[in-house]
């Protein structure tokens, strides 16, 4: 529970760090689609999937113009998870993503879950050469695809090299995790904030993520003040979701509420994985520099979280 864990001082003493997520993705057209906001008729699905591909497209074409505007107005971090295959369907935009200076996060090569992968390690290699080499920068994080792993995800990705992983929404704060590699970061990201549970899956009021960031971040800010230790807020943004018209102008108005505060710094995973790194060592965690302490295949799983 966090209320064990030692507070983590926030840096500059601002203990409400705020990251901004974008999740730019490759739904291709000859593939089911991803995620379905129209059903088919009579339940028969079909290759081309016109209406949800367009659904998608709209964020590429519309969204993104949009979020570029508010948040490169805002002068903000922004961390992109970002599928590979963007960089060679979308040139031009993945141009302005490496323009606006976003930190680029790997996100699988198209839109599609790792577990339906024949070899993982493959294709998580391949989308993070094709990053390497589009930006001529380190590529440090990793989202997968729809949030899904193997039981080998995390020693993949840290044996590539990478220091943290979005997949695990356990914790308001980061934690060390454990594997044959050693430690990666397991960054905080949120399945609440996010624009595609809320209003892809649930459904919810253009207003929902506002709402919900207004009263969250009271809550955060009180136990912060309490603990005397940071906590993490993650806004996780889709272009063809939170780019729309009906909902552009709120997500300005929930940036302008969080940087009006004085105990909020906005950082990107990168920023934040050096805030942790300097504050609480993987050893202090309980988790040594070698890997997971002889645990075997069976229970790495189980053990690969390991809670302060």
């Amino acid at each position: 529970m966090i209320d064990d864990r030692p507070p983590l001082p926030g840096p500059g003493g601002r203990n409400l760090i705020i990251q901004v997520v974008v999740n730019v993705e490759n739904w291709r057209f000859d593939q089911p689609m991803p995620r379905k906001l129209i059903t088919a008729p009579h339940g028969a699905d079909s290759v081309p999937d016109v209406p949800n591909f367009a659904w998608a497209e709209y964020g590429m074409r519309i969204g993104m113009p949009r979020l570029f505007r508010v948040l490169g107005d805002r002068g903000l971090p922004v961390g992109c998870t970002i599928n590979a295959g963007v960089v060679h369907t979308y040139p031009r935009l993945a141009d302005a993503i490496l323009a606006a200076g976003w930190e680029l996060i790997g996100h699988g090569l198209h839109q599609k879950a790792l577990t339906g992968e024949v070899s993982e390690a493959d294709l998580i290699a391949q989308a993070l050469g094709i990053l390497r080499d589009f930006s001529g920068r380190p590529i440090q994080g990793w989202l997968g695809p729809g949030l899904r792993e193997t039981n080998e995800t995390p020693d993949i990705l840290k044996a590539q090299g990478l220091r943290y992983v979005s997949d695990w929404v356990l914790d308001d704060v980061p934690n060390w995790m454990a594997t044959r590699h050693g430690p990666l970061i397991a960054m905080p990201y949120s399945l609440e904030i996010n624009d595609s549970p809320l209003h892809a899956i649930q459904a919810q009021p253009s207003d929902a993520m506002l709402d919900r960031t207004r009263r969250s971040v009271v809550v955060m800010a009180r136990e912060a003040a309490e603990s005397g230790g940071a906590r993490v807020l993650t806004v996780a943004l889709h272009p063809h979701l939170v780019g729309v018209a009906h909902r552009i102008d709120q997500l300005a108005e929930l940036l302008d509420l969080l940087a009006a505060r004085d105990d909020t710094v906005f950082m990107t995973g990168s920023q934040i994985s050096d805030w942790y790194e300097a504050i609480e060592t993987p050893e202090a965690a309980g988790i040594s520099a070698d890997g997971l302490h002889g645990a075997n295949g069976k229970d790495a799983a189980r053990r690969r979280h390991h809670a302060v």
